[in-house]
């Protein structure tokens, strides 16, 4: 059992052989393996992994680093800015694309996408959610991860520079924070009636 878990890659390979096993126990694919309402569960399954990875990261960064960095002592800050962040913030902003992309795919399956995006009768919370998550997905790219590079040396800028897009990447990252609530009640609201 201990070599499964000194592996990230093992972990993850017996996560998913737990999933089959419980699938094929359960009788879960069975003859639904070719039924749409199966793929689309699945697709809405993958949706929720990403989305959970995404505002994980976001929230890790926004409880737990930021309000770290100040206790560091400037020798170990070095650890933080090129091993840690880069790598978090890898899987943070490809998580934010599997999500977006997840999600558009479940509406067009469910065919909801169209009346989602323009608030139709009875798509309005998901409608909201989604717009929710295609704004804070395009401030991970176009805000965040731009100014981190800069922020993390990853892109080289004048010391001033480097401040300036620490405090921009911080204050998107705050705002996706912010969004993430509304976002995160949405999303749920649509399925179980909160809306």
């Amino acid at each position: 059992m201990g070599a499964i878990f000194q592996s990230l890659g093992r972990t993850l390979l017996a996560g998913f052989v737990i999933l089959i096993a419980i699938i094929l126990i359960t009788g879960g694919a069975g003859a639904r393996g070719g039924d749409h309402a199966w793929w689309a569960f699945v697709m809405r399954w993958l949706h929720v992994m990403s989305g959970v990875m995404w505002i994980g990261l976001l929230w890790y960064f926004n409880f737990v680093q930021i309000p770290s960095m100040p206790k560091i002592p400037d020798e170990q800050k070095p650890a933080i800015g090129k091993v840690i962040a880069p790598a978090a913030l890898f899987w943070f902003r490809w998580a934010a694309v599997a999500t977006l992309v997840t999600g558009l795919i479940v509406a067009s399956m469910n065919k909801y996408l169209g009346a989602a995006l323009s608030f139709g009768q009875g798509y309005v919370a998901i409608g909201i959610g989604m717009w929710l998550g295609i704004i804070m997905a395009i401030n991970v790219w176009a805000i965040i991860w731009p100014n981190q590079k800069k922020a993390l040396g990853i892109v080289q800028v004048e010391a001033d520079v480097k401040a300036k897009a620490a405090r921009v990447a911080m204050l998107g990252s705050r705002a996706n924070t912010m969004l993430s609530i509304p976002m995160l009640f949405c999303m749920v609201a649509q399925q179980n009636g909160g809306l």
